[in-house]
């Protein structure tokens, strides 16, 4: 990622300056990154060797004014470092684009991070409010060149111009309103008679399922509305075209990846009201809908950039297709699946017939840890084990659980908060990994 920013050399003053900027935005988000996965060595290292005194020696030096216990201190301190590298990396982008939402980014970043530390002494936040604030002042003397993408603009035109896309909407609504009515019909019966807690089943029955078609709804085609970003346009020999034009190529990128992912989010948007009839029947909460919401969001953000990226890879839209999909599958599901088992593995040698964990505690909260990695990595299972914990009564935010092999509790995130870190990050960076290999392509 070093080359990412390398500067061509026909690039205006302006360009040269904005790219200065998205450098520093560039290089605090990595060392953001290699500090959150220092201190997340640090913590595994501390927890087998039981030295808990060392959790209180980070707080006092990381998030000193947090009010938590040590170890979630330090937790907290590895999502929020998390955080910053995915929104310096977003914001470098929006930069380098000439975006209209890029000086807003920066300056809500700025604001986050000074009322971290100001209110809870989260000192990793000096070094990320200095490139902030340096790339704010470079970019006032060149406010009037950010603007609304003309790339995402046309297109979205375009899509939206004929009678197809309103069709499109209007066949989706209506096999989804028909597919929850089916799913009344079938599943009504059964509560037929029952109490009300009853009735709160069916509404997180109805719930889930119209979440659950929106899901697969995305993985299926925010790659394929991105796949043929690049590619499509050298089949269509008008890619040249715009090599001659004065468009920056980040900003030819992210007007693709922002027209693609408008309709679905336009799509998730009309989905709303059949989310909300769950609320008729009770057992689900403005929350859920809330979160399950940005799931769909962060799935679809994340797979339009697995499809852009490997459109900037290859010269043929079926090949990027391919490999998008491929990709996708094998993250999503491939991959839990297969840490699933090796832990399932694990979780048999470690534990005794009777539930308790053979080794240190240190050992059992890192397989603990483990497992909720593996359900971060699938939106439905993220999903769901928030949803469970919503139910079970348990905190939105941060929840514990007890070690049996000492009787101890440790800090664990909900699987939303993991997720959604997890999957920005990654879309961060392929966003950064395709504006790279576009002007590796044309050198």
């Amino acid at each position: 990622m070093q080359e990412t920013l390398t500067a061509a050399p026909s690039l205006t003053p302006r360009e040269q300056r904005l790219e200065r900027a998205g450098s520093r935005l560039q290089a605090i988000a990595i060392l953001n990154a290699i500090f959150a996965v220092g201190l997340m060595v640090i913590g595994m290292i501390v927890a087998l060797m039981a030295m808990p005194q060392t959790f209180s020696l980070l707080k006092s030096g990381l998030l000193f004014r947090y009010p938590n216990a040590d170890d979630t201190a330090l937790l907290v301190t590895i999502l929020l470092l998390l955080i910053n590298t995915s929104v310096l990396l977003v914001t470098m982008v929006g930069v380098l684009a000439q975006e209209f939402w890029a000086f807003l980014t920066a300056l809500i970043a700025f604001i986050g991070n000074l009322a971290l530390l100001i209110l809870f002494g989260f000192t990793p936040a000096i070094l990320t409010l200095i490139a902030l604030l340096w790339s704010l002042i470079v970019l006032i003397p060149d406010l009037q060149a950010f603007r609304v993408n003309p790339v995402m603009l046309k297109e979205l035109r375009e899509r939206m111009r004929g009678a197809r896309a309103f069709a499109v909407i209007t066949v989706y609504l209506g096999l989804m309103s028909a597919f929850t009515i089916l799913l009344y019909i079938a599943y009504s019966p059964i509560n037929r008679g029952f109490v009300a807690s009853v009735t709160g089943e069916l509404g997180r029955v109805l719930f889930a399922a119209v979440v659950g078609i929106e899901m697969i709804l995305i993985i299926f085609i925010a790659p394929a509305f991105t796949a043929g970003a690049v590619t499509g346009e050298r089949e269509r020999k008008t890619y040249d075209l715009l090599q001659i034009t004065l468009l920056p190529r980040p900003s030819f990128i992210i007007g693709k990846l922002e027209s693609a992912l408008g309709y679905i989010f336009l799509l998730l948007l009309a989905a709303i009201p059949l989310q909300s009839i769950a609320f008729l029947f009770g057992g689900v909460s403005e929350t859920e809908l809330l979160i399950s919401f940005v799931i769909l969001v962060v799935t679809a953000i994340t797979l339009g950039t697995v499809g852009l990226f490997f459109s900037t890879l290859t010269e043929r839209t079926l090949t990027a297709s391919v490999r998008s999909y491929t990709f996708a599958f094998a993250f999503i599901f491939g991959l839990p699946i297969a840490l699933s088992i090796l832990l399932g593995i694990a979780q048999g040698i470690a534990y005794d017939a009777g539930g308790t964990f053979r080794g240190s505690p240190g050992a059992e909260a890192l397989l603990i840890y483990l497992q909720q990695l593996v359900i971060s990595l699938n939106p439905i299972t993220a999903g769901l084990g928030t949803q469970t914990l919503l139910i079970n009564g348990q905190t939105l935010g941060f929840w514990s659980q007890t070690l049996s092999s000492n009787g101890g509790s440790i800090p664990i995130a909900s699987p939303w908060i993991s997720f959604t870190i997890l999957y920005l990050v990654i879309s961060a960076v392929l966003i950064t990994l395709s504006i790279r290999q576009i002007r590796r392509t044309e050198l």
